[in-house]
């Protein structure tokens, strides 16, 4: 078996990255909400560790979204007839990613909150 370069391996990987960017639309929104969150986080000049779990848990999103598109087109792949497996195996991977998203927005709030609340008050 031929080991595959690093270079090939990070090349790879970023051109999955890539794909995902370019033809998934909700990649794209996590993407620009993650991006908005972080911006809006160094205006408010939130803790350096603050930033840390918002930029953590912005890319913990992105990495299930990821991992979501790898599934569907796995399931796609593999079973080209619509089938209640392959039906669940594409809604829970798009749960998880729902899930992590509603645990981030929780995070985001518990964070972003008190500073948001300052100003507005």
């Amino acid at each position: 078996m031929q080991r595959r370069s690093l270079a090939a391996s990070f090349r790879d990987a970023f051109k999955g990255i890539g794909h995902v960017f370019l033809t998934q639309r909700n990649a794209k929104i996590q993407l620009a909400v993650g991006v908005a969150t972080l911006l809006l986080a160094a205006g408010l000049r939130v803790s350096l560790g603050e930033l840390a779990v918002l930029l953590f848990v912005s890319a913990a999103v992105l990495a299930a979204e990821i991992g979501n598109t790898a599934v569907e087109s796995l399931v796609d792949a593999f079973c080209p007839d619509i089938s209640e497996s392959a039906r669940i195996a594409k809604d829970a991977a798009a749960g998880a990613v729902l899930m992590l998203s509603l645990g981030s927005v929780a995070v985001g709030i518990c964070i972003l909150g008190p500073p948001l609340w300052r100003l507005l008050v």
